[in-house]
C-alpha cells in the first residue's frame, strides 16, 4: 500500500507517524514544500509552541471550538489532551502544564516538538520530501496521482490532505489544499479569518499601546441580534486591540462582515468582577474617607493610571475634581464608562490571523475516519477541514488527534 501525505504541518506528521505504527508495511511519502517541517508548529505559542491544553474531560475541551465540536468528539475522545502529551513524552520531549492551562515543552522551544518526528521518521517507513509543491491531484481507477511541480508524477493507493488553512502565509499556508478537496469532488464553506487582532476606529488608544488587563468581558451584538460575550485577558496595541479574549472572540466573529464603513461596536467592561453597585459602595466609602482627593484617584485602585488619564481626556469624564464636588448622576457616568465602554472594530490584523475558518465540509467526511464521503481512500485531518479552536493549543489538539485518526484508519 502506498500512501501519500499531502503538508507536512502538526496532522501531517502526525498522520505519517501513526500511518508507520499501524501499517508499517505501506510506503508512505510525505510531501512539504517547504525545506522543513512543521513551520507553523514551530512558531505557534510564541515559539514555544502551545501544543495541547492542560484540560482534562474532552467535554469541556470541545467547548472550545466555534465551529466543528460535536464534529471531533470521536477523534478527540481517541486521543484526548492527557494522551498527546503522553505521546510526545515517548518521543522524547518533556512537557509542562501552565497555570493558564497550556502545555508546552519543558524546554519552551517548538524546535523541539518538530524535531522529535524528524528523528521518528528517519527510523521508519515514512519518505520525508521536502521543497516538493504539489500543483494538482487526480483520482481514477482507484489509484491517486500526485503531480510535482517538477512535472513528476507519482500514484498511490491511499491519499490524506493535511495542507492547512490559508493563516500564516509566510510559513507556506496558501490553501492550496482547497483546491485539491475541490478537484476530488469536495465542497470548501465560505472561509474567514480567526484568532486575530481588532483595529479600532478609536485611535488614540494607540497612546496606551502596550498596555495589558487581566480580564476584561468583551460583548458584541451582531446584525441578526446574537450576542457574544468572552472574558479573560487583553492587551491594547497602537491600532486597537489583541490578546486571548480578543482572539476568542474573534473567532466568534470570524464570517461577519467589518470594515471603515460597517464597524462593530464591542463593548468593554473594564472591571468585570466589581458590579456598579460594589463600586458605587466602595465610592461612597472613599468619599466618606477622602472627599478631597479626585476621583481619578478612587479608580487608580482598579484601572491603570494611564487609562484612567486618556479616558478622562478623550470623554470629559471630569475625573480631575474633589470627590466632594460630583454628584450621583456624574459618577454613575464616569463608572458606567469604565464597565461599559464602546469602541468600534474597523477591521482585522490582516495576515495577523492564526487560523482559517472554514474548509472542507465536515457533512462531507467520516467523523470517526476523516474519510471521504465522496471519494474512496481520501482522507483528511487539520485546519483544511471546517474546524477550529480558541486559543490556547485546542488547534494543535485537533489536529494531533485526526491525524492520528486518519492515519489509523486507513482501510
Amino acid at each position: 500500500m502506498r500512501v501519500a501525505i499531502i503538508g507536512g504541518g502538526a496532522a501531517g506528521m502526525m498522520a505519517a507517524w501513526s500511518v508507520s505504527q499501524n501499517h508499517p508495511n505501506a510506503n508512505v511519502v510525505l510531501f512539504e514544500k517547504n525545506k522543513n517541517l512543521g513551520a507553523k508548529v514551530i512558531i505557534s505559542g510564541g515559539g514555544r509552541c502551545n501544543l495541547t491544553t492542560g484540560i482534562e474531560q474532552v467535554s469541556d475541551v470541545l467547548k472550545n471550538y466555534p465551529r466543528g465540536s460535536r464534529f471531533l468528539k470521536h477523534a478527540i475522545y481517541s486521543m484526548p489532551p492527557a494522551q498527546v502529551r503522553d505521546f510526545f513524552e515517548n518521543l522524547g520531549v518533556a512537557t509542562k502544564c501552565e497555570k493558564d492551562l497550556r502545555v508546552f515543552p519543558v524546554s519552551n522551544n517548538g524546535h523541539d516538538v518538530v524535531d522529535a518526528f524528524v528523528t521518528y521518521f528517519k527510523t521508519t517507513n515514512v519518505v520525508v520530501s521536502l521543497g516538493t509543491q504539489i500543483v494538482n491531484i487526480d483520482h481514477s481507477n482507484g489509484e491517486f496521482r500526485v503531480y510535482k511541480k517538477n512535472d513528476q508524477v507519482e500514484c498511490f493507493d491511499k491519499l490524506i490532505i493535511t495542507t492547512g488553512g490559508q493563516a500564516y502565509r509566510h510559513t507556506g499556508s496558501s490553501g492550496d489544499g482547497y483546491a485539491f478537496a475541490e478537484s476530488l469532488g469536495h465542497t470548501i464553506t465560505e472561509l474567514g479569518p480567526s484568532l486575530n487582532s481588532f483595529i479600532l476606529k478609536e485611535k488614540f488608544f494607540a497612546n496606551v499601546s502596550g498596555l495589558s488587563f487581566k480580564n476584561v468581558k468583551l460583548t458584541a451584538k451582531c446584525n441578526d441580534n446574537k450576542k457574544h460575550q468572552i472574558s479573560g485577558p487583553i492587551l491594547f496595541t497602537h491600532k486597537g486591540l489583541t490578546g486571548p479574549a480578543v482572539f476568542a472572540m474573534s473567532a466568534l466573529l470570524a464570517f461577519l462582515h467589518i470594515s471603515d464603513d460597517q464597524p462593530l461596536i464591542l463593548k468593554l467592561d473594564l472591571l468585570p468582577e466589581l458590579s456598579l453597585k460594589d463600586l458605587m459602595s466602595y465610592w461612597n466609602q472613599f468619599l466618606i474617607s477622602s472627599p478631597k482627593k479626585y476621583f481619578k484617584h478612587f479608580l487608580y485602585t482598579y484601572i491603570p493610571k494611564s487609562m484612567i488619564e486618556l479616558l478622562d481626556n478623550q470623554y470629559n469624564l471630569k475625573m480631575n475634581m474633589p470627590a466632594n464636588s460630583l454628584n450621583v448622576k456624574t459618577v454613575n457616568l464616569i463608572l458606567e464608562q469604565c464597565k461599559n465602554l464602546h469602541v468600534h472594530i474597523t477591521g482585522r490584523g490582516k495576515g495577523d490571523e492564526f487560523v482559517t475558518a472554514g474548509g472542507v465540509c465536515r457533512s462531507e467526511i467520516n467523523s470517526k475516519t476523516m474519510q471521504s464521503n465522496i471519494t474512496s481512500c481520501l482522507y483528511f485531518a487539520g485546519e483544511i477541514m471546517d474546524v477550529d479552536g480558541v486559543t490556547g493549543g485546542f488547534n494543535l489538539q485537533a489536529s494531533w488527534a485526526c491525524g492520528n485518526l486518519a492515519g489509523r484508519l486507513l482501510n
